[in-house]
């Protein structure tokens, strides 16, 4: 791979984002009035992405373009002056993660050497249902490589085929991960929103540390087809986005049946109006649970948190003090194992379904192709989780079925279920987590405290970040979990927590004097 060439720029020179702050209701109002267009403002994105992701402070965060991104835009202007909508996102621009297939001229790569330029056959369902709501998809973001599922100590955000992304709040800071790319992306105004996916805190972790709004949504309410897996228990789609109703809007696109995908068969009947929740007095008498456990230990982050808690009970809500999510440790170690087994039968199932003609078509093939191209695709850190994984044996194996109704026992039914149950709480709070640490490619990334996305994640439950303010001048987030089915719900809450506070800064590229 050949590296970005950092061009050496005045950081004065790099051009304000006159979309960073702007909704995607604006910009399609200005579409509407004929102030702005979809060609237009994919123009302006592919401007910025050239000059601060490919150049400037070579963010690294877009790792393919959509070289068909001109000729969409133009076809959707097009069908505007002909008076046809092609849907709620028609020509606002969209990035998705280097893990989503798209059948068309992008590869489908999840960050790794082993399947660049190899293209999907099909679309994911999500990307189906992006393309039918009118959305420009202007490329894929870079991402931790088989979202953050090859070793031990590895870089969040950085990948054998798109390198290292960088945090545009402090380009010596992690942008975590996995959804490194699309946080970024979302971050710097590269778009007007972006699609991650999280296992366990992909989606929330890099949006609450590069402050966007991230939202993981219950699973099943996004169709998991098409999606690079890790595990068919846990994984998920979610909206990135510098707002909570640009984020509504867009999980209105992305969420929706799939009679193909088990997971959306639980679904409750009916269809969601994701939008209609985002009410600035929706706090008012909700009961939220405040979750002290794993706080985060940084001084400045404690200290936002206790002023966020402080804007909930101005906006009405009812603070409940003194919950714990019980159990926590009982699936500490059953998780990983639920995940080893699950990716190895679904990166097969994947492959042979999306990606018949990849070089490899199972997970010993991959780890034969990583050790037989170690130079490029492991010069910082190993496989040990693929070499883990491969030692599994079969999702009917009694281990994996073990640990699989001790997920579901523990962070479920005796977890969060009972603690809804219990006090009567349609969300619980706590800070999402610490600030960004420092990128380090010789020991990976290092234990970070705070933050509960683990039990939302294992019980596959809606989860939700919103900017909390700044740390020590980085981004922290707040959390807003709720149970099974309410993404509404924590939507609104989330949304009421944002009007009322408006704590989201946009990023100063620190650094990027140093850096040149």
């Amino acid at each position: 791979m050949t590296p970005l060439v950092r061009q050496k720029r005045s950081p004065a020179t790099i051009p304000a984002s006159k979309f960073e702050r702007l909704d995607a209701a604006t910009v399609q109002a200005q579409m509407a009035a004929g102030t702005n267009s979809a060609l237009a403002l994919t123009r302006y994105c592919l401007r910025r992405i050239q000059d601060i992701d490919h150049t400037g402070p070579a963010l690294r965060s877009v790792i393919e373009l959509n070289p068909d991104a001109l000729a969409q835009a133009r076809a959707l202007d097009a069908e505007r002056r002909a008076g046809k909508l092609g849907g709620p996102l028609h020509g606002l621009t969209v990035l998705l993660k280097d893990n989503i297939a798209t059948a068309d001229r992008m590869a489908t790569t999840a960050g790794s050497l082993a399947l660049a330029g190899m293209q999907a056959k099909a679309d994911a369902h999500l990307v189906k249902r992006l393309r039918a709501a009118g959305a420009v998809i202007l490329g894929k973001t870079n991402l931790s490589e088989w979202a953050n599922f090859r070793s031990t100590r590895s870089s969040s955000g950085w990948s054998s085929r798109g390198g290292q992304t960088l945090n545009p709040y402090d380009l010596s800071r992690s942008p975590s991960g996995s959804s490194s790319g699309s946080a970024v992306a979302v971050a710097a105004g590269l778009c007007v929103f972006a699609v991650g996916t999280e296992t366990d805190g992909s989606i929330i972790s890099p949006a609450s540390r590069t402050g966007i709004v991230g939202f993981k949504p219950t699973l099943g309410r996004v169709s998991r087809r098409g999606i690079i897996p890790i595990a068919a228990s846990q994984d998920t789609a979610g909206p990135m986005a510098r707002s909570v109703r640009d984020a509504a809007l867009l999980m209105a696109a992305i969420a929706g049946p799939d009679r193909r995908d088990p997971a959306c068969q639980a679904a409750p009947a009916g269809r969601v109006n994701y939008l209609a929740s985002l009410k600035t007095n929706a706090l008012a008498g909700q009961r939220i649970g405040v979750v002290r456990q794993n706080l985060p230990n940084h001084p400045q982050t404690l200290a936002l948190f206790e002023e966020a808690l402080g804007v909930l009970r101005a906006q009405g809500a009812v603070l409940v003090e003194g919950l714990e999510i019980a159990h926590r440790y009982q699936y500490a170690t059953t998780e990983l194992t639920v995940l080893l087994h699950e990716f190895k039968a679904g990166l097969a199932d994947y492959l042979r379904t999306f990606q018949p003609d990849a070089p490899t078509q199972d997970l010993q093939g991959l780890i034969d192709w990583n050790a037989a191209h170690a130079e490029q695709s492991m010069p910082f850190f190993g496989q040990e989780l693929l070499l883990l994984a491969q030692k599994t044996t079969g999702l009917s194996s009694a281990t994996y079925q073990k640990a699989l109704a001790t997920n579901h026992r523990y962070a479920r039914t005796d977890g969060l279920d009972a603690l809804f149950a219990q006090h009567q709480v349609a969300a619980l709070v706590s800070p999402s987590g610490n600030p960004a640490w420092r990128i380090d490619h010789v020991l990976g990334d290092f234990s970070q405290r705070g933050g509960f996305t683990s039990p939302f994640a294992v019980a596959g439950y809606p989860h939700i970040t919103v900017p909390m303010g700044l740390a020590d001048g980085l981004p922290v987030g707040l959390s807003l979990g709720a149970p099974a089915w309410h993404d509404a719900k924590v939507l609104g809450l989330a949304y009421a927590y944002e009007q009322a506070s408006h704590m989201r800064r946009p990023p100063k590229f620190v650094g990027y004097a140093q850096a040149i």
